[in-house]
């Protein structure tokens, strides 16, 4: 029996909504990264971008377990001298929810063209709202303990 590989002209896909309201970040990213990879399906091929696009609103309702929000630092430089800039995921939630939940998730990607490709596929909303309502995303339960899409 040959080992079945996907070509990239038969992939389908579909549009998931995600709420993140309550949602810790790190679970909520590897899941996410799983279903933009590909991973949830039968005909996952690894070189192949087979994921499908996803949807998360509410980003700014996220959760951190643990004193995370007081210490955890995201860090940017400039590449200038002195151009090193900190700041802690308190602000990060409150200022740039988008950014915190795009920067979680696209580390969870390969790393590379498949990788940045497969990440071009999340929309990332701070509120309730998305104008993606013409593909007709189904909405994705991930719970709190993590029922996955197939359970």
């Amino acid at each position: 029996m040959k080992t079945f590989m996907q070509k990239k002209e038969t992939v389908t896909r579909k549009w998931y909504v995600v709420d993140a309201t309550d949602m810790v970040l790190g679970r909520l990213a590897s899941r996410v990264a799983n279903i933009l990879r590909g991973k949830h399906q039968i005909t996952f091929t690894p070189h192949i971008d087979g994921g499908d696009y996803v949807i998360i609103i509410n980003a700014s309702k996220i959760n951190l377990t643990g004193d995370k929000l007081n210490k955890k630092e995201y860090y940017d430089h400039s590449r200038y001298p002195g151009g090193l800039r900190v700041r802690l995921a308190k602000e990060m939630r409150t200022k740039y929810p988008v950014e915190m939940i795009e920067r979680a998730v696209n580390g969870m990607l390969p790393n590379g063209r498949l990788g940045r490709a497969m990440g071009k596929k999340l929309f990332v909303y701070e509120g309730n709202e998305h104008p993606h309502i013409a593909q007709r995303p189904e909405i994705l339960n991930l719970g709190k303990q993590g029922e996955d899409i197939n359970g």
